[in-house]
C-alpha cells in the first residue's frame, strides 16, 4: 500500500522558518513527482511546489524564493524547507504523489482527491 506521512509542521512568527518532511512507504520516487499542496481555511489546496525524479521543480509564485522542495531517495523522503514565512503562509500542508506532470495540471484541488496518494497533512501557523 502507497502511504505519504507528513511532520514538520508547528507555529512560527512571521520571518520564520520551518522544514516538512515527506516520507513515503511502500514505493519509491522512480518515475513519481511528489508535490506539496496547502489548505488555508475555507480554501481548496493549492498547488505549492512539486519535485520529480529527475530533480526538476516546481514552485507558486507565491512561495518562490522562500521555500525549497529537495528530496533524499536513500530516505523516501521529500523536504520543504520554509523560509521567511509570511501570515498568509498559514495553512494545512499536504504532500501527494503521482505520475510526473500531474500535479502541474491540478494546481486547485479538492484536498485528499484525484492525486495517487495523500499523507495526512500538517499545521503550519505563522503569527505574531
Amino acid at each position: 500500500e502507497w502511504q505519504l506521512m507528513e511532520s514538520g509542521g508547528g507555529s512560527v512568527q512571521p520571518g520564520g522558518s520551518l522544514r516538512l518532511s515527506c516520507t513515503a512507504s511502500g514505493f519509491t520516487f522512480d518515475e513519481i513527482e511528489v508535490g506539496w499542496y496547502r489548505q488555508a481555511p475555507g480554501t481548496k489546496c493549492e498547488l505549492v511546489s512539486t519535485i520529480s525524479s529527475d530533480s526538476s521543480t516546481y514552485y507558486a509564485d507565491s512561495v518562490k524564493g522562500r521555500f525549497t522542495i529537495s528530496q533524499d531517495n536513500a530516505k523516501n523522503t521529500v523536504y520543504l524547507q520554509m523560509n521567511n514565512l509570511k501570515p498568509e503562509d498559514t495553512a494545512v500542508y499536504f504532500c501527494a504523489a503521482d505520475r510526473p506532470h500531474v500535479m502541474a495540471t491540478m494546481p486547485t484541488i479538492l484536498c485528499v482527491s484525484k492525486l495517487d496518494v495523500w499523507g495526512q497533512g500538517t499545521s503550519v501557523t505563522v503569527s505574531s
